[in-house]
């Protein structure tokens, strides 16, 4: 993987905010019928060469369910969050969007920012447009890491996913089951999330885990209700180039682990 010096970017920015210490930038970017939300971390070690890392959230939350991890990865690259479209502060389209149309956008902004080859993450069902990613579109993506990926072969009905949604719910910390809460009911909504649903049920990543060829690190909590680990262990090793690892936490880790995971991501990017 190349990897470059980090120069300040031309970028529409509407407003900078801080999380501790440091600032983020966020920008809106129009994609045809359907645009996204996106919050850029700058390299707080800018005399470091490092890869770019891009975050994809999961069903139903946003780009701040990456919290502290994003902060602890912007000590080694520039760090871009993304709201997908009709998540967190994204509009909702005007139709409905399968994973393969969430993957293409976040393709398109990848190329929008003309990031090189940067290490593409994905939580919960980010896994899967991550994953989607990289199938189709292998030229622009050679390293990828996917945290908590759904959804195991015997989980595939909205029964099963609500009940283990729930289960882990009385695992995560208050603040963090809050925010979901907030993010499921005021920003995608009910009505967006039944919509969605369907696209994260029907997906069979162990199938398209063989079309692809980035690396990619399969990290799981070892409190995860949701993911069990013996499946994503043997799901790791579907792909071409498969690792795994664990850390501590619930489906949510990167509230648990965050420096830990951001060690894991940047190691796995000098692969």
């Amino acid at each position: 993987m190349s990897a470059r010096r980090h120069a300040p970017r031309e970028e529409v920015v509407y407003k900078n905010k801080y999380v501790g210490t440091v600032e983020y930038h966020t920008s809106r970017s129009g994609y045809g019928d359907a645009s996204m939300v996106s919050y850029r971390f700058p390299c707080q070690v800018p005399q470091r060469t490092s890869p770019d890392f891009v975050l994809v959230h999961g069903i139903g939350v946003s780009a701040r369910s990456y919290g502290p991890t994003a902060v602890e990865l912007a000590n080694h690259g520039d760090v871009h969050l993304i709201d997908l479209a009709g998540y967190g502060r994204s509009p909702r389209p005007d139709r409905d969007l399968s994973i393969a149309d969430h993957a293409a956008l976040v393709g398109k902004y990848l190329a929008d920012k003309d990031l090189d080859h940067p290490v593409v993450v994905g939580h919960s069902m980010g896994t899967q447009v991550v994953a989607q990613l990289a199938a189709d579109f292998p030229e622009e993506v050679d390293h990828i890491v996917l945290i908590a990926p759904v959804v195991t072969p015997s989980a595939r009905s909205l029964a099963k996913v609500a009940g283990l949604l729930m289960a882990n719910g009385l695992k995560e910390p208050p603040k963090v089951a809050a925010m979901a809460i907030y993010d499921y009911l005021f920003r995608a909504g009910v009505p967006y999330m039944v919509q969605q649903t369907p696209h994260l049920l029907q997906m069979d990543m162990e199938l398209v885990a063989g079309r692809i060829d980035a690396k990619t690190l399969v990290l799981c909590g070892l409190d995860d209700p949701i993911v069990p680990l013996d499946w994503a262990e043997k799901l790791a090793g579907t792909f071409k180039h498969g690792w795994f690892a664990t850390v501590p936490g619930p489906h949510a880790t990167m509230f648990a682990s965050p420096k830990l995971i951001a060690d894991l991501i940047d190691e796995h990017a000098h692969r």
